[in-house]
């Protein structure tokens, strides 16, 4: 803003507006909209990078209801529900061994061949997930947690039983 002198002597204000002589390019506004939004880029860079680490560090990677049965049916996959007794009893999968989460370092109810798929299942799907580094870390070579645990395998509707076994 530019101050100077009306013709009748008061004092005025002026705004020299400059057009640019070439408007601007894709690559112009990309750098400017990078520029003035750097934060932001950094913090979703960040959170993606936070969802994607365990992936990379060879975490438990869930398989779906139908892919445990097929390790069951063709790999003779042992089916382990690492819920505690009481929701073991409410409700388990078919078949499945209950090896509380707590206990399983000590169990002798796993198998001692560990090259064996193990399929682990709790009622929601995150436990198994945690008992499935636990057991790597114990040497078991082929472990897979179900996604979405013991609901996704009825939604599946696939056989749970309602006892103790």
């Amino acid at each position: 803003m530019l101050r100077g002198k009306g013709w009748w002597g008061e004092t005025q204000n002026f705004i020299i507006v400059v057009f640019p002589t070439e408007p601007a390019t894709a690559g112009d506004l990309t750098v400017s909209f990078l520029l003035e939004n750097w934060m932001l880029i950094l913090l979703a860079a960040v959170s993606g990078g936070m969802l994607i680490a365990p992936q990379m560090r060879g975490g438990s990677k869930s398989i779906t209801p139908s892919e445990a049965v097929r390790l069951i049916n063709r790999e003779k996959g042992v089916l382990i529900d690492v819920a505690e007794p009481n929701e073991f009893a409410s409700g388990h999968a078919g078949g499945a061994r209950n090896i509380p989460f707590g206990s399983i370092e000590a169990s002798k109810d796993l198998p001692s061949n560990k090259a064996l798929p193990l399929i682990l299942m709790c009622p929601s799907g995150a436990r198994a997930g945690r008992a499935a580094g636990l057991l790597r870390k114990l040497g078991y070579q082929n472990v897979h947690p179900v996604a979405g645990g013991n609901r996704a395998w009825s939604e599946a509707n696939l056989p749970v039983e309602k006892k103790a076994a």
